[in-house]
């Protein structure tokens, strides 16, 4: 078996992994780790928030419970009516970046405050006792890929086995997909419906990696039935994961992927984050040529440190 963690050990600027990699990685943690299960079930009423993928992470983690949630853009003004929550939960990668003002934020408001992170000792942890901060294990990886930070937390609910999804997806998942990726310049997945909070983080990591080089969409499978495909192209792709797809691009444009039945979301993630990767594999490497860049641009606007590999 590869040993997909060592490789996320030693690799440098020059051979930047993709998505695939870092994800078929995060399964080895999660199977190798002690993953531990989050327990805010004192909380009636918590505000839960979050940047990026880590907002929509938060969705999944408080899924079926009384919960708000705020981003970046928001957590200020939900703030500012305090009396409607009895606690607050901040995720953050990190732990750096708004995560900081948001714990701040939240302390002013005086509710109990709590911090998931991939980050020991980080600084939005500062402020808070140890019992209210939760540090889940990860892997070293380029920046924003955040496979491990965010699959550690959701394996922890949904207790599926690590194990038995990196086997289908190398044995079985890996055959069914094309050859010919890179013919295609746009990309659209459909997704099932029940995995709603996943569309969004699958837009974000298409963002992330391939900015505005690769045209991708992504809907659920009920969204999809809303003029999304009025425009075709030749040159678009429609990948279906778990749902049929009699309608939507031309017919020989369609890649209909099944998934295990008993998938949850930290296994629909990492099946997708993986053909993400793939898609990756077949493109010029926009990502590894423009995150050194960008990190020395983003330490600048955020006024802290921010590495294009992040240990």
């Amino acid at each position: 078996m590869t040993d997909y963690r060592a490789m996320l050990r030693v690799f440098d600027l020059d051979t930047i992994p993709n998505l695939d990699i870092a994800t078929l990685g995060a399964l080895q943690l999660v199977a190798e780790e002690k993953v531990p299960k989050l327990d805010f079930s004192h909380l009636k009423r918590p505000l839960v928030i979050g940047s990026g993928n880590a907002f929509f992470t938060a969705q999944i983690l408080f899924d079926g419970v009384d919960a708000h949630f705020g981003d970046e853009s928001t957590y200020g003004k939900e703030l500012n009516t305090p009396s409607r929550f009895d606690g607050v939960v901040v995720l953050s990668a990190s732990g750096k970046k708004h995560a900081i003002a948001m714990v701040e934020e939240a302390q002013k408001a005086h509710l109990e405050t709590y911090l998931v992170t991939s980050t020991a000792d980080s600084d939005a942890a500062a402020t808070l006792d140890e019992d209210h901060v939760f540090v889940f294990p990860k892997n070293r990886e380029p920046y924003t890929y955040n496979t491990s930070t965010y699959f550690a937390p959701i394996f922890g609910k949904t207790e599926e086995s690590a194990t038995a999804l990196s086997t289908y997806i190398e044995k079985d998942l890996s055959k069914k997909l094309l050859r010919n990726f890179a013919d295609y310049e746009a990309y659209s997945f459909i997704i099932p419906s029940r995995f709603k909070y996943a569309r969004a983080m699958l837009r974000t990591k298409f963002d992330e990696l391939f900015g505005p080089m690769v045209v991708a969409r992504v809907f659920t499978d009920e969204e999809v039935k809303h003029a999304k495909t009025v425009v075709e192209s030749g040159r678009e792709l429609f990948i279906s994961f778990g749902v049929e797809n009699e309608h939507y691009g031309l017919g020989r444009n369609r890649l209909q992927l099944s998934l295990p039945k008993d998938l949850q979301y930290g296994g629909f993630l990492a099946v997708s984050y993986y053909v993400v990767g793939k898609i990756q594999e077949a493109h010029p490497p926009y990502f590894a040529r423009s995150v050194s860049k960008y990190t020395a641009v983003a330490s600048q606007i955020f006024k802290q440190n921010i590495n294009p590999i992040v240990e």
